[in-house]
C-alpha cells in the first residue's frame, strides 16, 4: 500500500475503534515501510516497540457518520478523549522494560500527536513543541521520515544531541578566530566583546529577530569580496540594531540591554571573514544558550581554548536537577 492509498482509504474512516485499529496499525506500518512492532498483551496497548514508543489509537468521526466512535472530531469531548489517550499511553509505558522516549496518540484516519522525553524522567512533553506536535494524516508523506525515526531510532531525534553537535561545530569556528585575533595584538576584552556581538547577531538572525540572512548576506555580498568594508558595515549594522534603524533587508528591531551600544568592530582578513560566515551559517536556533558564556570564558583563557564547547552544561543535566527540586 502506498502512502497515497493509505491516506485515501483511512481519511474516510469513522465509527468503531475496535473494528478499525488493528488494520489501521498494520497498514500504517506498511505505508511507512517499517516492521509492525509488538502488539502487547499487557493491558490493551495498541502498538509499541520496546525502548522506542507506545502508540494509543482512538477513532473519532466527522459530522454525518451514523456512529461517532470516540467523539465528533474537534469537539470538547474529542479533545478530552485525546488527552485521555495520552494518559493511557503514559500508563502503558510504565509496564515496558525499557522506557520508551516517545508516546504517540492517534485519531484513526485524522491525526497523530507526539510526546517525548529524553532525560530519563517520565515527564513526556509535546514534541517538538506544543505548537507543532500534531500532524494530520494528509501530511504523512512529509512526516514519514519522522515516524520512521520514532519507530526505528528514536534517540536520533533528541534535541540535546543536535544541540551538542551544532554547539561544538560553532565553537570550532569561534575558537580559532579568537586565537587569531589575540595573536594579532587585540586585547582579550576587546576580542570578547566583539565576538559576543557577532554571536548574538547570528543567533538573532536564525530565530527571526532579524530579517532572514541579514548577517550572512552582508558577509557574502559585501565583506568577503572586499574585506576592508567589514569594519564600517559591521558598525552600521550594530548601530541600526541599537537604534531601531533601517537596513537593506528591512527595518531592524531595537536590541536593548547595552550589548550594541558599543558598535566597534575589528578588521578581519578574508579567511577570517569566511570563518565567521561558516559560524553564521550554522543553525543557531539549535545552539545551547550556555555557549554564549562558555565561548567567551574559554576565549579569554588560552589554556582552555582547545576544550572550547566541551564543558558547557548540557540541558539534560540541568533539567535532571531542576525538575525534581522545583517541580
Amino acid at each position: 500500500m502506498t502512502q497515497e492509498e493509505f491516506i485515501e482509504r483511512w481519511s474516510k474512516s469513522g465509527a468503531s475503534e475496535r473494528a478499525n485499529k488493528d488494520q489501521f496499525r498494520a497498514e500504517l506500518c506498511d505505508a511507512i515501510r517499517v516492521a509492525e512492532g509488538q502488539k502487547q498483551s499487557i493491558g490493551k496497548i495498541d502498538l509499541c516497540e520496546d525502548g522506542c514508543f507506545v502508540l494509543e489509537a482512538k477513532q473519532g468521526s466527522e459530522a454525518g457518520f451514523p456512529k461517532l466512535g470516540t467523539a465528533k472530531r474537534g469537539t470538547a469531548a474529542w479533545n478530552v478523549a485525546m488527552r485521555d489517550a495520552f494518559g493511557q499511553a503514559l500508563g502503558y509505558s510504565r509496564t515496558i522494560e525499557r522506557r520508551p522516549p516517545f508516546l504517540l496518540t492517534c485519531n484513526i484516519g485524522y491525526c497523530f500527536d507526539l510526546y517525548a522525553t529524553f532525560d530519563g524522567s517520565w515527564d513526556y512533553r509535546a514534541f517538538p513543541n506544543a505548537q507543532t506536535n500534531r500532524f494530520f494524516l494528509r501530511d504523512l508523506p512529509a512526516q514519514r521520515d519522522l515516524l520512521r525515526a520514532i519507530f526505528l531510532e528514536p534517540h536520533t531525534l533528541d534535541p540535546a544531541r543536535r544541540a551538542v553537535k551544532v554547539t561544538r561545530e560553532v565553537a570550532g569556528h569561534i575558537v580559532e578566530l579568537a586565537r587569531e585575533l589575540e595573536e594579532a595584538g587585540h586585547g582579550s576584552e576587546t576580542v570578547a566583546a566583539f565576538l559576543m556581538r557577532c554571536l548574538f547577531t547570528m543567533f538573532e538572525e536564525d530565530v527571526g529577530l532579524l530579517p532572514e540572512r541579514t548577517l550572512v548576506k552582508l558577509l557574502e555580498d559585501e565583506c568577503i569580496p572586499n574585506p576592508s568594508k567589514f569594519p564600517v558595515q559591521g558598525m552600521n549594522l550594530w548601530a541600526a540594531m541599537n537604534e531601531d534603524g533601517f537596513w537593506p533587508t528591512g527595518r531592524l528591531l531595537r536590541f536593548n540591554g547595552g550589548l550594541f551600544a558599543d558598535q566597534s568592530t575589528l578588521p578581519l582578513t578574508r579567511p577570517q571573514l569566511e570563518r565567521l560566515l561558516e559560524a553564521a551559517r550554522c543553525k543557531w536556533a539549535d545552539v545551547e544558550p550556555a555557549i554564549f558564556g562558555t565561548l567567551i570564558e574559554r576565549a579569554l583563557d588560552p589554556r582552555e581554548r582547545r576544550a572550547l564547547g566541551a564543558h558547557y552544561t548540557p540541558r539534560a543535566y540541568v533539567e535532571r536537577l531542576v525538575r525534581p527540586t522545583i517541580e
